[in-house]
């Protein structure tokens, strides 16, 4: 029995899905070459005990040190989104900025600014940088704490292509 599908339902609006309800990757090759930027961001909740390796605002473990890894780690997913979800075009960044800081709390807030010049967005590239990073964090603290948590992975802005969402990342990527 299929899902129920509320009213506002169309499955016109699902870019992944063909005239025959099946699967596809999306023909971009009638689309311009414009400049395109998504900036994503992630946090992670850590508790205190992983916030007590802080020193000069990057926290050191056992692996090494957490937030250079992180950063090496999300630009390199970034870079292989296509390898990672279904129907992303494979892109050849032009950009890829992410940046670690601690926030009023005491969580790492993870930001991922990607840029390339294509017929394709990059929202999906940033989402997949933020959140490797996020995980990386994760991974090299947890022989402090598996407390960690982490939450608010979302796109924060998008320019080029059809239409423009949030405001426009920082031009430094």
């Amino acid at each position: 029995m299929p899902a129920p599908r509320g009213a506002d339902y169309n499955p016109a609006m699902l870019s992944h899905i063909d005239d025959a309800n099946q699967p596809t990757m999306v023909d971009v090759s009638g689309k311009a070459v414009t400049a395109r930027s998504a900036h994503a961001q992630a946090k992670v909740l850590l508790p205190d005990v992983v916030r007590q390796g802080l020193d000069a605002g990057e926290l050191h473990s056992p692996k090494g040190p957490v937030f250079q890894t992180a950063i090496i780690a999300g630009t390199m997913a970034a870079k292989k989104t296509a390898e990672l979800i279904p129907f992303c075009h494979p892109l050849g960044l032009d950009g890829c900025r992410i940046t670690i800081a601690m926030d009023a709390q005491g969580h790492a807030v993870i930001d991922c600014v990607v840029r390339v010049e294509h017929r394709t967005g990059v929202e999906m590239e940033a989402l997949t940088g933020a959140t490797v990073a996020a995980l990386t964090v994760y991974d090299m603290c947890k022989a402090l704490s598996h407390d960690m948590v982490i939450t608010e992975v979302r796109l924060i802005a998008k320019t080029g292509g059809k239409s423009d969402i949030g405001a426009p990342p920082a031009p430094h990527a």
